[in-house]
């Protein structure tokens, strides 16, 4: 039950509050996957999925812990260290993506905004690294599989990992196009990760 409030608190705080915030602030709407068929609208839908199953998966270790034999434990890693450890990757997921998504102020999106001009943002987290959001959330990834160590934890992080580094290269080919020299010299400094 206590993951399972977590993640709760983690889908409001990163995605709802800050959302609803974003709008309010500049009446822009920071959701920006379209629902089309190419490789930005896909990877939205990806990302849904990725989040549709995390909701299930911890659903179901909290509310039918009888069916959590289903989810394929590995039970080998099941124990209060390797848990405590998650839960410390969980937290400090939270830290690091509220933070970055406070530093990125206005220019902070869900996806790709062609429609609405932001600002390169290369200071605080963005100067050690171009994704901390991205980062943060594999952290958390991570931190799930530790807590609740199972095959669908690991498809989680596995779908997760190809779907972000997807959407990495998809926003980073149009930031060169945004912002030209301006991001080219912020990629000879910065690294993609860390």
């Amino acid at each position: 039950m206590k993951l399972f409030m977590f993640l709760l608190i983690y889908f409001l705080m990163i995605f709802v509050i800050r959302s609803v915030w974003l709008k309010l602030k500049t009446g822009v709407n920071p959701l920006t996957f379209n629902k089309s068929d190419d490789a930005h609208g896909y990877n939205g839908k990806v990302f849904k999925a990725i989040s549709i199953l995390e909701l299930i998966v911890v659903g179901i270790y909290a509310f039918k812990i009888e069916w959590y034999k289903y989810l394929l434990p590995f039970w080998y890693l099941e124990n209060e260290a390797i848990s405590k450890l998650g839960w410390g990757f969980l937290i400090l997921s939270l830290i690091l993506v509220w933070v970055a998504q406070s530093q990125m102020a206005n220019s902070w999106r869900i996806g790709i905004d062609e429609k609405n001009k932001t600002k390169l943002v290369t200071g605080g987290l963005f100067s050690v690294s171009r994704n901390p959001i991205f980062f943060g959330i594999m952290i958390a990834n991570i931190g799930l599989f530790l807590v609740i160590p199972n095959a669908f934890t690991l498809l989680i992080i596995s779908l997760s990992t190809i779907s972000i580094n997807t959407q990495i290269r998809l926003e980073e080919a149009f930031l060169k196009r945004e912002f030209g020299n301006d991001y080219l010299e912020y990629v000879e400094k910065v690294r993609r990760w860390i």
